[in-house]
């Protein structure tokens, strides 16, 4: 047999441990006494970033961060063979990292030494297990729940956010399948189609309902991955997941702002016109009727510009919310724009049903409103058209309901007005002459008071006289000022009006006074729009100087519903008239918004009872007993009573039984112009009054 060993060369046994060397996962190097590195493995290169060239041309001691580490390894070495420890060495690129060195010395000759070493990448695993501990914090931390199966789809693990998610502990849920979360929202194929992407792609992305251990089913994101091991073979499933309920929710809102006021929650002008359409055409198709309500609601702008914007919107949200109250599911609500909504009422069997549904809103608005404790009043007024009478389709029937509704408010306002084709084009081209009209009727001279005189019924004495605004269009001939008034306050045209109406007033009466008839008040009618300037007081306080009248005999007359919607701001102003000696009056008392714990704080004179009670005191039971009402408390408050709107004997006796101070009204005189009242007043005996 041959002797192999015999065979086998130096340099065969130097190429084997070479070899040996270069497959170590250890770095391995040769260094010689002097320090010089004379060999390196490849393990060695990757460990310390150098390149085998370069460790041929550098020392030992380089590769250490610490050159007292070198010194204290050729000490040992001095006494032993062999040296274990761990230091802290540097790689090329300046990275510090700690190794565990293993060194053996070589004796060659008697007087050559080599040093071997070996040294792992002790950084390497350790930053290893950081990542596995930093993946594990992530694991522990994250928001989105995290199901970890086998291959069978036993669960092996979950972290804690799946647990606040689903409720479910993670002992609950070990060794189960992730069916116990199945809500029963999704079919079969649902889930055919989601395993089939896992098993082909590897992966399946996308939204799924779940269901929580309490029951309650919720949305959430979902990613099923496999893992697959070396040899391509599913080993487990991981799911990530995370709770988009919060999400589906704001998408919810966003699509409700995209269909819906956002302010007051009715359905915004696209939708209406989406719904309207299709109410339309289901109305064509059965032979259905259809009425469209257009509403404005009464002097906002006042109580917007009074009380404050915030104030406007929360009346606002408040009248739409009284109105939806009043609706049948059917029936569709749009804010149109500023204070306007449109209402639509399908499938009406006869257009009484629209009438009464106006009425019903109208009569509800006129109840109060209670902003933040301070009580409002918001009428409104409502134009009617009906499908397929007045238009057919979207656009048109909104327009006409719009025009009846512009003709409710120039009748005086809170009330309806259904279309009719006469309003068209008419009613357009004669609002714009009447407001053109109304630019220059000051300068033109086409504007006049018109007097009503006021007596009093225990001594039938005139007392005053109530001026009252006349419009003579140089065109149209008198104009109502039912009609020109409202637009005048519109446009703010009142404004100039008012203050002539002031300052002609007062001249006419100084007239009068002047003439004989010295304890003659005159009575003036204030805006609203006129009331609410912040500069009102200043320019009545001007007017009375300039016409050097005494204040005592003018009275200014306002409304309830001008004064309530911003009470205090109200007092303010009319205790400073009040030191200016003005008289003040409350006007068209009685009918519907008075605030009785504010009447006693307002500085006023005299209440005037509302026509409307005067003129049905005989036939309505009712109003006789509100008359009495008013006049005990207006005596009781030590307050003037004038009952307006006295025609007959009948009420005469009536109001003089009750002890009521004044009367105005036809029974006396018509409203007449100043050359006629000079006359009247001439005329005038006061036993025409006390009957003797």
């Amino acid at each position: 047999m041959t002797d192999i060993k015999s065979k086998i060369t130096i340099p065969d046994i130097y190429s084997l441990l070479q070899s040996a060397l270069q497959q170590m996962e250890e770095g391995a190097l040769v260094f010689s006494q002097d320090g010089k590195i004379l060999d390196c493995n490849s393990s060695a290169e990757i460990i310390t970033g150098y390149s085998g060239f370069e460790l041929h041309t550098v020392f030992f001691s380089s590769l250490l961060s610490n050159r007292e580490d070198y010194l204290s390894i050729r000490k040992a070495l001095e006494k032993e063979v062999y040296h274990i420890n761990s230091f802290d060495m540097v790689r090329k690129n300046g990275e510090h990292y700690t190794s565990k060195l293993k060194i053996s010395k070589t004796e060659i000759g008697q007087s050559t030494q080599l040093f071997l070493v070996t040294f792992g990448n002790s950084s390497f695993q350790s930053r290893a297990e950081q990542e596995l501990l930093v993946a594990r914090k992530i694991y522990e931390n994250i928001e989105e729940g995290v199901l970890y199966t086998d291959r069978k789809g036993k669960i092996l693990s979950v972290n804690p956010a799946f647990e606040i998610v689903t409720g479910y502990l993670e002992e609950e849920v070990l060794g189960k399948n992730p069916n116990i979360l199945q809500s029963g929202y999704h079919q079969a194929d649902f889930y055919q189609a989601l395993w089939k992407d896992v098993h082909e792609k590897g992966y399946w992305r996308g939204e799924i309902w779940n269901k929580r251990k309490n029951g309650e089913i919720f949305p959430e994101w979902l990613t099923i991955s496999s893992i697959s091991n070396e040899y391509g073979r599913v080993t487990n499933y991981v799911a990530v997941f995370s709770d988009i309920t919060d999400r589906k929710q704001k998408e919810k809102q966003i699509q409700k702002l995209s269909n819906y006021d956002a302010l007051t929650g009715t359905t915004n002008r696209y939708i209406l016109s989406q719904e309207l359409l299709r109410l339309i055409e289901t109305a064509n198709k059965y032979n259905q009727l259809l009425a469209v309500l257009f509403l404005d609601l009464d002097r906002f702008k006042v109580i917007n510009e009074t009380l404050g914007h915030s104030y406007g919107d929360l009346l606002l949200k408040k009248v739409a919310s009284r109105i939806k109250g009043m609706l049948k599911n059917k029936d569709l609500i749009a804010r149109f724009g500023g204070d306007e909504f449109v209402i639509v009422l399908p499938n009406i069997k006869h257009a009484k049903e629209a009438v009464q549904v106006s009425e019903d809103i109208i009569q509800a608005l006129e109840q109060p409103f209670f902003l933040d404790n301070q009580e409002v009043y918001a009428t409104t007024s409502i134009g009617i058209s009906l499908y397929p009478h007045d238009g057919d389709g979207v656009d048109l029937l909104i327009k006409n309901a719009e025009k009846a509704m512009h003709k409710a408010k120039l009748n005086g306002g809170s009330n309806f007005e259904l279309f009719y084709k006469e309003l068209q084009p008419l009613n357009e081209s004669r609002r714009i002459i009447l407001e053109n009209g109304l630019r220059k009727a000051i300068e033109n001279d086409e504007l006049m008071l018109y007097y009503q005189p006021q007596a009093s019924l225990k001594t039938g004495q005139l007392t005053g006289v109530e001026a009252l605004l006349r419009w003579h269009h140089s065109e149209l001939g008198y104009i109502s000022p039912g009609e020109f008034i409202p637009i005048a306050e519109e446009t703010g045209l009142i404004i100039p009006i008012s203050e002539w109406v002031i300052n002609q007033a007062c001249e006419d009466v100084k007239r009068l006074h002047v003439s004989g008839h010295t304890n003659l008040k005159i009575g003036i009618n204030i805006s609203g729009v006129h009331f609410s300037q912040s500069d009102f007081v200043k320019k009545v306080s001007g007017i009375i100087q300039n016409t050097n009248i005494n204040p005592y005999n003018v009275d200014l007359e306002l409304t309830e519903s001008m004064i309530m919607p911003n009470a205090e701001d109200s007092i303010e102003k009319l205790v400073r008239l009040k030191r200016m000696g003005l008289k003040l009056s409350i006007d068209d008392f009685g009918t519907g918004y008075s605030s009785l714990s504010y009447l006693p704080r307002f500085p006023i004179d005299t209440l005037k009872i509302d026509q409307s009670f005067v003129r049905n005191l005989m036939s309505v039971k009712g109003d006789a007993a509100i008359i009495k009402a008013i006049i005990t408390m207006a005596k009781t408050l030590q307050l003037d009573i004038i009952a307006e709107g006295v025609e007959d004997e009948k009420q005469l006796d009536f109001l003089k039984q009750e002890k009521c101070d004044i009367i105005q009204g036809f029974y006396l005189s018509k409203p007449i112009p100043f050359p006629e009242l000079v006359q009247f007043l001439e005329m005038w005996n006061p036993d025409m009054l006390s009957g003797k």
